[in-house]
């Protein structure tokens, strides 16, 4: 199987991290490798493609970003773990499906390590603890290959998903690893969660 390249890019303005995401996609050869990119976004609302019924937030102090990436309204900032998934499906083999299960898998995979119960579910994807979401995930297709990804909400002010419906679920409560008990902060928990992926994708 082909290379994964990992970036750690810090920090980072998520308009910036999509920009240079997309420009990634267009570029890309048969023989670019695929790639990984870990950060951590400045505060900021994002709407993907899926506009229906949609409601802007109640709040006007974090930006909102209207984006490419399927799904609806979800929230970044600090504390959160964001791993973007540069790759090219068909080289891999993998359709759609299998790479959002694969992702759902890795985070309870890395959930279980750490004693905690997680699940995936059909109607609403993303990974969830006792009816909490811990984590969202979105993808953009182009010519097979894909960009966005999935976040982890890790030691993070939730408060700004009170403003929203989270992916369009009116009261969706969500949660963070911090909030379960795991000691275990952003840098280890990062490192693990791309281990688990390099390794499902290998």
């Amino acid at each position: 199987m082909t290379i994964i390249v990992t970036k750690h890019l810090g920090r980072t303005e998520y308009d910036a991290t999509w920009q240079a995401m997309r420009a990634f996609t267009a570029a890309r050869t048969a023989d670019t490798p695929d790639e990984l990119w870990l950060t951590e976004h400045a505060p900021v609302y994002t709407q993907g493609l899926n506009k229906k019924d949609a409601k802007r937030p109640l709040r006007n102090d974090i930006p909102l970003v209207e984006t490419d990436r399927g799904g609806k309204i979800t929230y970044h900032g600090p504390g959160q773990v964001v791993i973007y998934l540069l790759l090219d499906l068909k080289r891999r083999c993998l359709s759609v499906r299998q790479l959002v299960s694969t992702m759902e898998g890795a985070v309870i995979g890395l959930l279980k390590q750490h004693g905690i119960t997680a699940i995936a579910r059909a109607d609403a994807p993303g990974v969830y603890v006792d009816g909490k979401k811990i984590a969202s995930l979105g993808l953009r297709l182009k010519n097979s290959r894909c960009y966005h990804g999935l976040s982890l909400n890790v030691d993070m002010d939730l408060s700004p998903f009170l403003a929203i419906d989270p992916c369009g679920y009116q009261g969706m409560e969500v949660t963070q690893t911090r909030a379960l008990g795991i000691d275990s902060g952003m840098e280890a928990l990062s490192n693990q969660l791309l281990q688990l992926l390099e390794n499902s994708l290998a």
